[in-house]
């Protein structure tokens, strides 16, 4: 299998992956404390708009990121590779505490296994390393900050939400675990 056909093979599975998360995932409000503040639906057009943008930019300019290095592509795929590992890792470690919009349930507990022992948002560090991989992928400065600046600010949004339903519904166990854990890159952020 050469590169190309790995990275359309692994792009698709990330978007059909993001679909079967946000429909098997999202928590109803009958079944639990649903805090989104339309986050999720921040976070998907701006992804959707900074990809197709990102897309189209690299279908019509030249490669200009390192001089159109050639090794960036397989860099790409790697990084894509662990960031989809990331994700669903963080996804998974979750089970049932996992939801697609923000939401909290009565027996949702802070996490501290896994991922969630180095940052207190894995999944959003696999996501973000995705994009990082479709910038990278298009091997031109300006597609990659269309895919990574919007989405940045949206999934920053995102947290920020997501931190204060957290801190609302699990008080000083939450507040404690995040004095510790950083929110995104261990050791930085």
């Amino acid at each position: 299998m050469n590169v190309s056909t790995l990275w359309t093979w692994l792009f698709w599975t990330w978007m059909a992956s993001e679909i079967a998360v946000a429909v098997a995932t999202r928590t109803k409000r009958s079944s639990g404390n649903v805090r989104d503040r339309g986050s999720q639906l921040i976070l998907w057009i701006v992804i959707v708009a900074s990809v197709t943008g990102c897309n189209w930019i690299h279908a019509i300019a030249p490669a200009n990121m390192f001089d159109g290095a050639h090794w960036l592509r397989p860099a790409s795929v790697t990084v894509l590779a662990a960031g989809l590992a990331i994700r669903w890792t963080a996804i998974i470690t979750l089970g049932k505490s996992f939801s697609a919009n923000v939401a909290v349930h009565e027996s949702q507990k802070v996490h501290r296994t896994g991922l969630y022992r180095v940052v207190r948002h894995p999944s959003y560090l696999g996501l973000l390393l995705i994009l990082v991989a479709i910038g990278l992928h298009s091997r031109n400065w300006m597609s990659f900050a269309v895919v990574l600046l919007p989405t940045t600010a949206a999934l920053l949004y995102r947290i920020h939400v997501e931190e204060a339903a957290l801190n609302q519904a699990l008080g000083d166990e939450y507040a404690a675990y995040s004095r510790v854990t950083k929110r995104l890159v261990p050791g930085v952020f």
